[in-house]
């Protein structure tokens, strides 16, 4: 009866040290290490009433045929993101197009914890505007205007074409903000 009962222990030690605890505890999900590339840029200079910077990493598109109204994204293939910019040419309306402007920025207060306001003032090239940093899950991160206040306007937002997680996203939006505010740096008229 001892070796029965002997048997039986050491058994059941040998098939408890033979399950796998460790799989049954869930895992928090972990997000891939992306690898950024050196900020380096070229010269946008189209047919538009502007030209800018924009890396070298990212290449310029059309929607549809919104060409012919200066409306041009920046699309980044890596990060699988876009900055979509429209120009507007200013007709007496400049109160009317900041006003749109700040509205659809502030349309992501829903799902923003934060919309942190910077404002853009290069005098010598007459380039004025604001740049919002929308924190939380937004759709858009960064959102920006910029004018000359007499002539020319132009809106920026960066959309991603993934689901807004600000975890996930917060080293890209970091690292394509530096882009942007190069953008904004070196905005020119025509």
């Amino acid at each position: 009866m001892k070796n029965f009962l002997l048997c039986g222990i050491v058994i059941s030690l040998f098939s408890a040290c033979g399950s796998n605890e460790l799989s049954d505890i869930p895992r928090p999900k972990g997000y891939y290490r992306i690898a950024f590339p050196e900020h380096a840029y070229v010269s946008y200079n189209d047919s538009c009433p502007f030209s800018f910077e924009h890396p070298v990493y990212s290449q310029i598109m059309y929607r549809n045929d919104y060409r012919s109204k200066c409306w041009p994204d920046i699309y980044f293939p890596h990060f699988k993101a876009s900055v979509h910019l429209s120009y507007s040419a200013i007709n007496n309306n400049l109160e009317q197009i900041l006003e749109d402007s700040r509205t659809l920025t502030y349309k992501h207060t829903v799902k923003a914890n934060d919309i942190a306001e910077q404002f853009v003032q290069f005098p010598d090239k007459r380039v004025f505007g604001t740049m919002y940093s929308v924190s939380g899950n937004a759709a858009s991160a960064i959102q920006f205007h910029l004018t000359d206040s007499s002539r020319h306007f132009i809106r920026g937002s960066l959309y991603f074409n993934a689901s807004p997680n600000a975890d996930s996203l917060a080293p890209v939006i970091s690292f394509l903000s530096k882009d942007v505010e190069h953008l904004i740096q070196t905005l020119n008229w025509k």
